[in-house]
């Protein structure tokens, strides 16, 4: 009886430890499973991902192949359109020619009249300096020509007291060679600007700058007609006041430089669009 019973036992025992044993393993195999599991699904996702910027591709790339198909039609198009220009304008490219030589000789003209203006100019400027040079200071009074027009530019204080439009006794000598030179011009016009510093000014007769620009401007105009005998249909008299200033006027000498009278000889504007209508139709 013992030995039965403890057959009986050892057979249990034996048996509860393959169980066990093998359990153990179901156990491990279930872990490796749910691994693999974890490991696919990562994987899937990524395929789907890589799926979708496939797909992505794709219809960019389709999108891309119709854009070209319609700008390939696009270009066909005008193509066809040029062509149809061009045979269309091709009747008219003598007449573009011809027109074209119209311009250059037109251009040709122009050329010769500024060159012709400037040679005068210059000529005038020659006979001014050489006429005002003797007893007159560089400062007082300057001959330039400037875009094709001779510019005269006096001091006030040889022209004019201070706040004063009255022409001083001592300027009329060079008024009268100015006057010459310009009498000598008949076809050139002579515009008188006055300008003045920014000091203001109100007198019994001056309301401000622009009176005393205009009025001075007047003065020498009224000398130059009624003493010198310019055509008084040449003159122009205009006033500028203070506000085109060769420099700041932030010092008495710079508003010394800014006191001045200038006087512009130029071109009659009709005489010299005739004189490009003549050079233009040869």
């Amino acid at each position: 009886m013992k030995k039965l019973s403890l057959l009986v036992l050892t057979t249990i025992l034996v048996s509860s430890c393959v169980s066990k044993k093998k359990f153990v393993e179901l156990e491990a195999q279930h872990d490796l499973a749910k691994t693999e599991l974890v490991d696919l699904k990562a994987n899937l996702q990524k395929c789907l991902i890589d799926n979708e910027k496939e797909n992505t591709k794709v219809y960019t790339l389709l999108e891309q192949i119709k854009y070209l198909q319609e700008d390939k039609k696009t270009a066909l198009k005008q193509v066809e359109n040029l062509t149809v220009l061009t045979q269309s304008s091709s009747d008219n490219i003598k007449t573009v020619i011809s027109q074209l030589s119209e311009k250059d000789k037109y251009i040709n003209g122009i050329r010769k009249a500024m060159t012709q203006k400037d040679s005068l100019n210059l000529a005038i400027k020659f006979h001014l300096t050489k006429n005002l040079t003797d007893g007159i200071q560089d400062k007082d009074i300057e001959v330039n020509v400037e875009k094709t027009v001779v510019f005269i530019s006096i001091s006030d204080k040889f022209l004019f007291k201070n706040g004063s439009y009255n022409v001083n006794d001592n300027s009329y000598t060079v008024l009268e060679k100015i006057a010459k030179v310009i009498n000598d011009q008949p076809e050139m016009e002579v515009m008188i600007e006055g300008h003045t510093d920014s000091t203001p000014i109100k007198t019994q007769f001056v309301q401000d700058n622009w009176d005393l620009s205009a009025l001075r401007a007047t003065s020498i105009t009224r000398i130059l007609q009624y003493k010198f005998g310019v055509q008084p249909e040449r003159l122009i008299a205009a006033g500028r006041s203070q506000y085109i200033p060769l420099v700041p006027n932030d010092s008495a000498a710079n508003k010394a430089k800014n006191r001045r009278t200038k006087i512009i000889i130029m071109p009659k504007l009709n005489q010299f669009f005739d004189l490009l209508e003549q050079d233009g139709s040869k």
